[in-house]
């Protein structure tokens, strides 16, 4: 019989070998239990990048959600401005009159002058206008004028704004003398 060759051993050996290996790392893939570390903490980063890029995609979703929502909130307020603009007749309630336009104008100068000198200047107008444009200034101004104001007109002015309505300074008294002819009360 002839023996085999040396080299004829050695290739089945090696053939053998291999078709052993393909077995263990085909049966180690299936598992999963032969990850090493490097695997592991890829695997893990992977993960949480991941989870990272879908909380930024849930914020920008939510961010978005907001942004339209205040959109629509800003254009349902134009919307009905431009309503009520268009509704507003100049005589109709609830639209400024030109009169109350004028008191406002009033209001704006007397706050933009020194109150010394918008108080002198106040003290003589009728009490109606004086009443009506102090309800249209600012607190602290109104405050300032009145304590430049004389007592007297400054407890009017008060008297008039805690009543919110003008109240005119009664004319003095008249009695009627022997000639007829009225007098003042002497």
């Amino acid at each position: 019989m002839a023996r085999p060759s040396l080299l004829l051993l050695m290739a089945a050996a090696s053939a053998i070998a291999a078709v052993a290996n393909a077995a263990s790392i085909a049966t180690a893939d299936q598992d999963g239990s032969n990850k090493t570390r490097l695997g592991n903490s890829i695997e893990r980063d992977l993960s949480a990048r991941d989870q990272d890029a879908a909380k930024r995609q849930r914020a920008l979703d939510l961010r978005e959600q907001a942004a339209k929502a205040a959109e629509a909130r800003l254009a349902a307020g134009v919307e009905a401005q431009q309503k009520q603009a268009a509704t507003a007749a100049p005589g109709a309630p609830g639209a400024p009159s030109p009169a109350d336009a004028q008191f406002d104008e009033l209001a704006r100068i007397y706050q933009a002058m020194k109150p010394a000198k918008a108080a002198a200047v106040f003290e003589q107008l009728d009490m109606e206008v004086q009443m009506k444009v102090a309800q249209r200034m600012r607190p602290a101004s109104t405050a300032a004028i009145l304590a430049s104001m004389s007592p007297k007109g400054a407890a009017s002015l008060s008297m008039a704004l805690a009543r919110k309505s003008a109240v005119k300074p009664l004319a003095a008294p008249t009695m009627a003398g022997p000639t007829g002819a009225a007098r003042k009360p002497g």
